[in-house]
């Protein structure tokens, strides 16, 4: 699967009473598809993914997919416990989407054995990106065994360890080859992309693609200024709070004009006085 450019991480909306807001989540994926992304990744971390049931989950999903309507492709998020993530990936198979983004199996840590045994089961459904973060933290060697398994296509990195991700990035082109896909994935990635380019990786997640499409295209197209002005400052207010990687996103697609609701526990909202420095950031990426 040949993905470029911005991939799009839309948040989740929920309405006020907590329930699921389907039109909202079609009306966010649609104004982001217009400023054309490699692909959207529905329901993944970005969209609150631990914070879903099965069948929010498998809505948020075919809402995607009917928006997209096969113009890039739809990821959807899957993982935690086997049985659910087996369940998540089903459910994003029958609602047409073309792939997978792979979380780590919560609080369960075994084997590297046992790890590939839970991917093959996974990719066994859907074309599956594992996503590196947390408990998985495969070894180079480890990371050319999974990209062996049958419907695994890529690997994202969440941990930003630049030694391990070169030397994976090495392993797996020389044994398995360039068509494996490896991606940028941690928050705020456009922070990091200088190293990431570096060693041979060009996609990454925008985070900012959610609540400000046209500075992270920007962004993608070349601008210096917006790394210091727009996205050292960003990356400076998301690490005031634990969970910000994601609320801040959210109180962004607000300011846009579009009601996203809260988010779910256990991340809280943004306080208000953050919120507002958020706007200043978001005006002055604009008019840069």
């Amino acid at each position: 699967m040949n993905l470029t450019g911005v991939l799009f991480f839309p948040v989740t909306p929920f309405t006020a009473s907590g329930e699921l807001a389907e039109d909202v989540l079609a009306e966010h994926i649609g104004r982001g598809l217009e400023h054309h992304p490699g692909a959207v990744f529905a329901a993944c971390g970005t969209g609150e993914f631990p914070a879903l049931s099965e069948a929010e989950h498998a809505a948020a999903v075919r809402v995607a997919v009917k928006t997209a309507r096969g113009t890039v492709p739809v990821f959807a998020g899957a993982g935690g416990p086997l049985g659910a993530a087996l369940a998540q990936a089903a459910a994003a198979r029958d609602a047409g989407a073309d792939g997978l983004l792979l979380m780590p199996p919560y609080l369960a840590k075994g084997t590297p054995e046992g790890f590939l045994a839970y991917v093959r089961a996974v990719a066994a459904i859907l074309p599956t990106v594992i996503y590196q973060r947390g408990s998985v933290v495969p070894t180079p060697e480890q990371a050319v065994e999974l990209a062996r398994v049958p419907g695994v296509i890529g690997l994202k990195d969440g941990l930003g360890d630049i030694d391990l991700i070169q030397r994976t990035v090495l392993a797996v082109r020389r044994e398995i080859g360039d068509d494996f896909l490896f991606f940028n994935g941690l928050p705020t990635a456009e922070l990091t992309m200088g190293a990431y380019r570096g060693i041979g990786v060009e996609l990454y997640s925008s985070a900012v693609f959610a609540f400000a499409p046209e500075i992270a295209t920007a962004f993608l197209n070349g601008s210096d200024r917006l790394l210091t002005e727009f996205y050292e400052p960003l990356v400076r207010l998301r690490s005031k709070v634990p969970g910000y990687a994601v609320s801040l996103v959210k109180a962004g697609v607000r300011l846009g004009g579009l009601d996203a609701g809260p988010v779910r526990p256990p991340l809280v909202d943004a306080a208000p006085e953050d919120v507002a420095e958020l706007a200043r950031l978001i005006e002055h990426g604009r008019s840069l």
